[in-house]
C-alpha cells in the first residue's frame, strides 16, 4: 500500500509540427532555453520522415505524415474538404477560417442549435491593420471563464520568464 500513497499524476504538455507533410516532430521541449538545456526540465522529443514520401517540384507527398495531418484535420475540423489537400493554400486558409467563424457563432449564441464541427474556434481577438491587438468586441473574457482574453503581463515575474 506504500507505493500507492507514493504515486503522483504526470502530466504530459506535448506540442506537434507537421511540415510540408513530409516532416513530424511531436514533444514536450519548448524552443527555449529552459527546454533545451537539458539541466531543468525532462522533455522528449520524436521526428520522423519518409524519404520516399518528400516535396518535389511543388507537389506534396502522399506518404504517412500526410494521412497523419489529414487524420488531425478531420478530427479537428469534422470533415475532410478538397480545400486540405494543400495546407499552404489561399482557399485551405479561407475555408479553416469559414468553419472556425461558424464555430465560434454557434459557441457564443444565446440557445443551442446545432453542435460545432469539429473542435476548432478561432482566438476572440481582432488584430488591426498596425498591429495592434485587441479582444473582440463583448469578448473581453473568455465566454465560459472570466479570463481574460488579452492577459497581462505579471506584476511578480521578471518579464524575462513570461515573454
Amino acid at each position: 500500500k506504500a507505493v500507492v500513497s507514493t504515486q503522483s499524476t504526470g502530466y504530459v504538455h506535448s506540442k506537434m509540427l507537421i511540415t510540408d507533410d513530409e516532416y513530424i516532430i511531436v514533444g514536450s521541449a519548448n524552443i527555449n532555453q529552459r527546454s533545451m538545456s537539458g539541466r531543468r526540465d525532462t522533455e522528449m522529443a520524436v521526428g520522423c520522415y519518409q524519404p520516399n514520401f518528400l516535396c518535389i517540384d511543388g507537389e506534396l507527398p502522399q506518404g504517412d505524415v500526410a494521412a497523419f495531418r489529414k487524420s488531425l484535420w478531420v478530427e479537428h475540423m469534422g470533415e475532410m474538404c478538397e480545400e486540405f489537400e494543400n495546407p499552404g493554400s489561399i482557399d485551405c486558409m479561407r475555408k479553416v477560417n469559414e468553419l472556425a467563424a461558424s464555430n465560434w457563432e454557434k459557441y457564443v449564441a444565446d440557445e443551442f442549435e446545432e453542435p460545432l464541427q469539429g473542435h476548432l474556434l478561432p482566438y476572440p481577438i481582432q488584430i488591426e491593420q498596425d498591429g495592434t491587438v485587441n479582444a473582440l468586441e463583448g469578448f473581453e473574457s473568455f465566454p465560459d471563464t472570466s479570463a481574460s482574453v488579452l492577459g497581462c503581463k505579471s506584476s511578480v515575474l521578471v518579464e524575462k520568464l513570461t515573454t
